[in-house]
């Protein structure tokens, strides 16, 4: 019961602290304030146990899926290189650089320990950086190349902390060759796990919705399963289980799972996950927060007892380690900047070619540490010689990536502009149209049908006609917006506005019907459930 009340607390702090956010004079980032709030949390004596393991299978997977649905396919292959550039080649780079240093920091560690701590702080948390800069601070390409690091480097800092962890407990020897195959081994295995089991999964959803009539709340569980599903899967096969989610989040949009559902499972999906996202999301940095305080103070009692090192000196590896992090990352961004092409592929040259400096240490910062590494660095046995400091000096990468991140990249996006439209709404107007065309074309074969069917179908000639060219009327003003934009727009948004106060007036004289007991429970439910469907697509949030 206890466990119970302290998930249910965890879940209303995440709720209130975006109110909290709005409420305070200065501006502090929603993962800042789930962070702070779950540290004030433990300090009140509330604590839940962070296993690391659970984590990994119980929160990475939904969130991971999420955000693959989210990804572009074709923006994500577009900078596949720049993605590889940065989630594998610099996770190794920096792997290989941060190990030899904490190496000759903390000699009286294991080699493999230490290793295992750098392949833990090689991930980085793209959701953190949007809660600090805000949506449309950072040029929507360098933002698409930044996520789609996030994505993939996940997965190649924990398969290398798996080498690490095995190399350090005996049970596995190093050898370079041996764990570059099976490196690439985990990680394409994981991705065709997470494809294939998507399209099969998607298959047999068809055939139950075809049982069940369409069920929405059948569809979105099932389909809230799919990342775990594929995660597992993955991992009993001895592949990346995370890499599986991403690609089982970033193929289902193209499987049909839910072009082809109805559109009540659709906004009611969208909706679910909208939801389970961001509580998902808000509990992880509350639960990170609640781990500082015990971090600290077990930090505290054991290095007592450790006379190797004084505290004060594993303040400074820290700050050592978060700049020597940051050192590594600019030096391999600016070295891809003067990399004209990659070896492999496309002769076009990569997208940070074309980077300022500013460019350059905006992409270095927004390098913040998250979840990833705090579950990481907690999954390393308390067998190993030293581990307080790895978990400290993780946390502490934690706290200063985003805290410099808060301080640093507001200062160097000044003057930036935030989320030009202009592009994306010239597109809209023209796909607007394109549609309309094809829309008007089908129409207008449909009325020639219905009047030539007329006698058979017993519908009036003059009804047809009418409705026909309201319809068609309608989409023909959008079929002019390249020429008459602003006027045809206007009228779009005042027959927008009509509509909606029109659905707002019908739904008060529904709820007035149902307090005079003019109309049953059910019935109104039925026509109140039409009317949100009804808004939703005529106000444009569906």
């Amino acid at each position: 019961m206890e466990l119970f009340s302290t998930i249910l607390l965890i879940v209303l702090i995440v709720s209130l602290s975006g109110v909290i956010i709005k409420m305070l004079p200065i501006q502090i980032p929603l993962p800042l304030m789930q962070i702070l709030l779950g540290s004030i949390l433990a300090a009140l004596g509330i604590y839940l146990e962070f296993n690391s393991d659970l984590f990994l299978v119980l929160f990475i997977p939904p969130l991971l899926f999420a955000d693959g649905r989210k990804t572009s396919v074709k923006d994500f292959v577009h900078n596949v290189r720049e993605i590889v550039g940065l989630a594998l080649v610099l996770v190794v780079i920096s792997i290989v650089a941060l190990g030899y240093f904490l190496h000759w920091m903390l000699p009286d560690i294991s080699m493999a320990a230490v290793f295992a701590l750098a392949a833990v702080l090689s991930p980085t948390d793209a959701v953190a950086l949007s809660g600090i800069v805000g949506k449309g601070r950072i040029e929507k390409e360098k933002m698409e190349i930044i996520e789609g690091e996030a994505l993939m480097n996940d997965a190649s800092g924990l398969v290398s902390l798996k080498f690490a962890l095995a190399i350090a407990a005996g049970a596995f020897e190093f050898n370079l060759l041996q764990i570059s195959i099976s490196f690439f081994v985990v990680a394409i295995g994981g991705l065709a796990v997470g494809v294939i089991f998507t399209w099969l999964y998607a298959r047999i959803l068809r055939k139950i919705n075809q049982l069940t009539n369409n069920d929405p709340a059948i569809q979105i569980v099932l389909l809230f399963l799919l990342p775990f599903a594929a995660y597992i899967i993955a991992e009993e096969c001895h592949c990346s289980g995370i890499l599986a989610a991403v690609s089982a989040g970033m193929t289902v949009n193209h499987s049909g799972m839910m072009r082809n559902a109805p559109l009540t499972t659709r906004l009611q999906s969208d909706s679910a996950w909208s939801m389970l996202t961001f509580v998902f999301n808000g509990f992880v940095f509350v639960l990170l927060g609640i781990q500082l305080p015990s971090i600290l103070t077990n930090t505290f009692a054991e290095n007592q007892i450790d006379t190797s090192i004084e505290l004060w000196q594993l303040c400074l590896i820290v700050l050592f380690v978060f700049v020597v992090l940051m050192g590594t990352r600019f030096a391999w961004l600016w070295a891809m900047k003067k990399m004209p092409a990659m070896p492999f592929g496309t002769k076009r040259s990569l997208a940070f070619s074309s980077y300022t400096t500013r460019d350059l240490w905006i992409s270095t910062f927004a390098g913040v540490r998250g979840a990833i590494t705090l579950a990481g660095v907690l999954s390393i046995p308390i067998t190993i010689a030293g581990r307080y400091q790895l978990v400290f000096i993780a946390a502490g990468i934690i706290l200063i990536s985003l805290i410099s991140a808060i301080i640093i990249l507001p200062i160097l996006l000044r003057g930036s502009v935030i989320l030009d439209n202009s592009e994306q709404e010239n597109e809209i107007l023209t796909v607007k149209g394109q549609m309309a065309e094809e829309a008007i074309v089908s129409l207008e074969k449909m009325q020639a049908s219905l009047l030539q069917e007329t006698s058979d179908a017993g519908l009036d000639q003059e009804i047809i006609h009418e409705v026909g060219s309201r319809v068609i009327g309608s989409l023909r003003r959008r079929t002019g917006l390249k020429d008459l934009e602003q006027k045809a727009l206007e009228a779009e948004n005042l027959e927008r506005r009509m509509r909606l106060v029109a659905i707002g007036a019908e739904r008060t004289a529904l709820l007035q019907m149902k307090v005079r007991d003019e109309v049953s429970e059910e019935v109104y439910e039925h026509l109140n459930t039409d009317l949100d469907i009804y808004e939703k697509m005529i106000s444009g949030d569906a």
